[in-house]
């Protein structure tokens, strides 16, 4: 039987390379990218070794639409099939509203925003041909929240509940489902360079008493990209620990 192929963006590290890595053991084949080449393939190849699948990793520039919509199409061609888009790839560019440059805006939309647009567009065609797909950005806690300093991260994420919700609307009779997933706050690299004093402070925010690891992320995206989530489509999966009901 042939496996199924699923694309994950930016998963060099984080929560991508967790998700990458949990297709990867259910046994798909599985397209990675990232901003680098030296960072991304070594994922490839630590992944093929582990779970005896096929993968294939590029640098691409996700916010480049031609070069995200050139990778989809590829990965579908090399492989013969699409079943599952995950629209990972995101970055920062904090700053108050009134001191925020023209460029730290279009960046953030460009990356987190048009991306997923571009990438999803690219995918569309080969999943309405096989009448099956899984569509899966994803969001964060903060399109529902707010955050002060993010305002372009904010939009960007608020902009792809919008996405999400509209392109299931398009799709959903052809067998394609299209979801995002919003995490709370995730131990990452990132975070794991906070001081304590800082993780204490947002620990005690979470109902939960702690941040949420990438494998629980994972998790939520795999059981999305299955069968079993076949009825579930347009919806907004919040996985913050109890952080925003």
């Amino acid at each position: 039987m042939t496996r199924r192929v699923a694309i994950v963006t930016g998963a060099s590290r984080g929560i991508g390379r967790a998700i990458a890595e949990r297709l990867a053991a259910d046994g798909m084949d599985v397209a990675i990218c990232g901003t680098r080449e030296e960072t991304i393939e070594p994922v490839a190849v630590e992944l093929a070794a582990a779970y005896g699948v096929a993968v294939h990793a590029q640098a691409v520039d996700v916010s480049n639409a031609e070069q995200i919509q050139s990778f989809v199409k590829g990965v579908a061609k090399r492989f013969g099939r699409l079943d599952v888009l995950v629209n990972n790839a995101g970055i920062t560019r904090d700053g108050l509203a009134m001191r925020m440059k023209a460029a730290e805006w279009r960046q953030v939309l460009d990356t987190n925003l048009d991306s997923v647009f571009f990438a999803a567009q690219a995918a569309l065609r080969p999943m309405m041909k096989a009448r099956f797909g899984r569509i899966i950005s994803l969001s964060s806690v903060v399109a529902s929240m707010g955050n002060p300093g993010q305002a372009n991260y904010c939009a960007s994420k608020g902009g792809v509940d919008a996405l999400t919700r509209s392109l299931a609307r398009e799709v959903g009779s052809r067998g394609i489902t299209v979801n995002a997933v919003a995490p709370g706050f995730i131990r990452t690299d990132m975070t794991d360079q906070l001081d304590d004093d800082a993780r204490a402070t947002i620990d005690n925010q979470i109902p939960a008493g702690r941040m949420g690891k990438p494998e629980e992320i994972a998790s939520v995206v795999a059981f999305l990209a299955g069968d079993d989530a076949g009825y579930v489509n347009g919806q907004i999966l919040q996985v913050n620990g109890g952080l925003y009901m």
